[in-house]
């Protein structure tokens, strides 16, 4: 077994196995082998057909052997040859029953014969080295296992089918055009030779900058269609804002008291609603409080407003109006750029209030808000409410067309071409020389280049792969 190195990217040639279906006991589970002596080493445990004699993407009926040539089970061995499989090596799938004995028995003795345990994704770092995918869409195959939506599965599943890589291809063809433009004068400058007006590469830089700008906008939906959009329920002690938790999660998540301040400590769960993740945050009760410990949960209530996208402010139907709208100067200051939903809870117990809450609160709320009365421990009108929720969240649709960044690491890098192609496009304006100016444009080249793998380093890849789980 050896090692090399190209395109700064560490390479193993030995052979590697790992469990590829989730712990635990299951129906089945997946064994992958993969690397030159994928197929010498299940040979040497295989008791069934010749595995040189089988065709690539087949599929056999045999058994497996220990080291000592005892049964450890009847599989299904699935054959993939190379180059035409997952990592670009030769790959041997063995389906087995779920039994965690017979997995764990299945590795010892395929290492036994000759592999090793895979580490963190290297199966996936593998493909990435043959030329299988790139860097983004090897990214994406972490977010599709990760998909807690349909949302989130149709983004990722876009990325690893390589729009978004396509994308950026684009953008990177049209820089080095534009490099070349600017580029060509320098070499001709002395014979007065000119390759485009300064107006139309101007232009060029300008096209380049908003599809750049558009491609980073996406990122705050994106990263809500990833890891949830946050929703903070806030309002006052004993408001009934973990009764409204726990319908909307359909679940006793958080302790619910007519004591006031109970809740001290932030309380977060998740739920889909129309195919997309809502991180709903149950905060404390925000009041006058010398006690040390709810005052510090307090101050995570107003955190975690600014932190929300959607605000949801819990107020008790029997709140005199005059209350309500003093308490108002503690909510709507944190609620700028946000959706602030006046959710007034309650109802079943001061139903003839509502209508005189509504009309006190609908002149101090901000443009855009929503008003909606339910009772959250009668489940009354809770599903209006959801839609209401659904409503303010203004996700896009997603197709099979749709690129939506939701990678903080792609994020980091379009903001920083952004940045140098902003500066190029000053440095035209300015008459700044055509030297100086294309050094800007490949440092865009370089910041795009780290999304794909275009220019990458083998720390860099060690981070994203660490996070990936062993068997892909």
């Amino acid at each position: 077994m050896g090692i090399i190195t190209t395109n700064n990217v560490l390479l193993s040639d030995d052979t590697i196995c790992a469990i590829a279906t989730p712990q635990g006991v299951g129906g089945i589970a997946v064994v992958r082998v993969s690397g030159p002596q994928a197929f010498d080493v299940v040979a040497r445990r295989w008791q069934g057909a010749s595995i040189d004699a089988m065709k690539t993407h087949t599929a056999h009926l045999g058994r497996m052997t220990d080291s000592r040539g005892e049964l450890l089970d009847e599989v299904v061995l699935t054959i993939y040859r190379a180059p035409h499989s997952f990592t670009g090596e030769d790959v041997a799938e063995i389906s087995c029953h779920g039994s965690t004995w017979i997995q764990q028995q299945l590795l010892h003795t395929l290492i036994d014969a000759g592999c090793r345990m895979a580490t963190a994704g290297e199966f996936t770092r593998r493909a990435l080295t043959a030329g299988r995918l790139d860097l983004a869409q090897a990214e994406a195959v972490a977010d599709v296992i990760a998909a807690q939506s349909r949302a989130a599965h149709h983004v990722a599943m876009n990325q690893m089918r390589g729009h978004y890589s396509h994308r950026l291809h684009e953008l990177r063809e049209k820089l080095l055009h534009f490099v070349a433009l600017i580029e060509l004068e320098l070499d001709f400058s002395e014979e007065d030779v000119t390759f485009a007006q300064r107006s139309e590469v101007i232009a060029l830089a300008q096209e380049l900058a908003q599809a750049i700008g558009s491609l980073t906008a996406t990122f705050a939906s994106g990263n809500a269609i990833k890891n949830g959009l946050p929703v903070a329920i806030v309002g006052p002690t004993n408001a009934g804002k973990s009764t409204l938790l726990n319908a909307l999660l359909h679940d006793d998540r958080a302790l619910v008291s007519d004591i006031h301040g109970t809740t001290r400590d932030v309380i977060e769960d998740t739920v889909t609603l129309a195919g997309t993740l809502f991180r709903f945050i149950d905060t404390a009760g925000i009041r006058r409080s010398s006690d040390t410990v709810e005052a510090m949960g307090i101050e995570r209530s107003f955190r975690q407003m600014d932190k929300a996208q959607i605000v949801m402010w819990v107020i008790d139907a029997t709140t005199p109006a005059a209350h309500a709208i003093d308490f108002s100067h503690q909510i709507i200051p944190h609620c700028t750029g946000k959706q602030l939903i006046a959710v007034i809870n309650k109802t079943d117990l001061a139903p003839t209030a509502i209508t005189g809450l509504q009309q006190a609160l609908w002149p101090i709320l901000p443009q855009g808000s929503n008003i909606i009365a339910i009772s959250a421990r009668c489940s009354h009108d809770v599903d209006r409410l959801q839609q209401v929720i659904i409503d303010a969240a203004a996700m896009p649709q997603v197709d099979d067309d749709t690129i939506i960044v939701t990678n903080a690491r792609h994020y980091q890098a379009l903001t920083s071409a952004g940045t140098a192609l902003d500066r190029a496009i000053t440095g035209l304006r300015d008459g700044l020389s055509g030297d100086l100016v294309s050094q800007d444009i490949r440092e865009v080249l370089y910041h795009l280049g780290t999304i794909t793998g275009e220019i990458t380093t083998h720390d860099l890849l060690g981070e994203i792969f660490a996070h990936f789980c062993v068997g892909k």
